[in-house]
């Protein structure tokens, strides 16, 4: 594929997948909306289509939608067909990512501007922030969340399943069960860092600050995670 192939594809599964995720989050926590107060389960399953919907988008150039699966890939061995193709991934994925945030705003444009939703829930749509704030702690359970994401999803790879997409979704509603009580699960760089942008740049009434003194966690965290699991998937040969 070329590098315009490449990048318009991650961008408009990226997009998708923040639209939907962002999205199940604003449903849940912004006042007066049909799901207000839906709680974490749906939020969690909402993320899980939303991946499963990005997969197909994305589907023509694999779909990394992460740029933690990217530099996974990466460590496992692959070098995703040179320099200029790794860089169209992850410039697909934060422009997608920053994309999907902003039509999610627009999708739930009056209910943002609505007083009644705190800055907090506000800025909770866009970006993680940790339930206990311990940046060493939050950021090995980023690691560790996107270490099993990467991890699994490499595995698929050796498997007759043939589930796909939704395998990886599947994936994702249990890393959030299981691990996103200390952080919000933050395991993809660009699902944090380009809504949080959004999030600085949009015009939302009542939104407080972007939180960017915790913005290095769930960067650094999910790419140490996903390094982790390319290389030991290469030294266990499921790739």
């Amino acid at each position: 594929m070329s590098f315009g192939e490449i990048f318009l594809s991650e961008l408009m599964g990226t997009a998708t997948l923040l639209l939907l995720g962002c999205g199940v989050v604003a449903n849940a926590l912004l006042a007066k909306t049909y799901g207000n107060g839906g709680g974490p389960l749906m939020i969690h399953f909402g993320w899980g289509l939303a991946v499963f919907c990005g997969v197909y988008v994305a589907y023509k150039s694999g779909a990394h939608l992460n740029p933690a699966v990217t530099v996974g890939l990466l460590a496992s061995g692959n070098d995703l067909g040179g320099a200029a193709n790794v860089g169209a991934y992850l410039l697909g994925e934060f422009a997608g990512a920053f994309v999907g945030a902003v039509l999610c705003w627009l999708a739930y444009r009056d209910h943002f501007a609505d007083l009644g939703a705190d800055a907090g829930s506000k800025l909770a749509i866009f970006a993680t922030s940790p339930a206990i704030r311990h940046p060493l702690n939050n950021l090995v359970t980023g690691a560790i969340g996107t270490f099993v994401l990467v991890f699994v999803v490499l595995s698929f790879a050796q498997t007759p399943a043939g589930l796909g997409p939704l395998a990886v979704a599947l994936v994702v509603v249990g890393i959030g069960a299981s691990l996103g009580g200390p952080t919000g699960y933050a395991i993809n760089p660009a699902r944090d860092l380009s809504p949080r942008l959004a999030h600085a740049l949009l015009p939302i009434p009542g939104k407080g600050g972007s939180g960017w003194s915790y913005a290095w966690v769930p960067i650094v965290g999910p790419v140490l995670g996903g390094l982790g699991a390319g290389a030991l998937a290469r030294v266990v040969e499921i790739v």
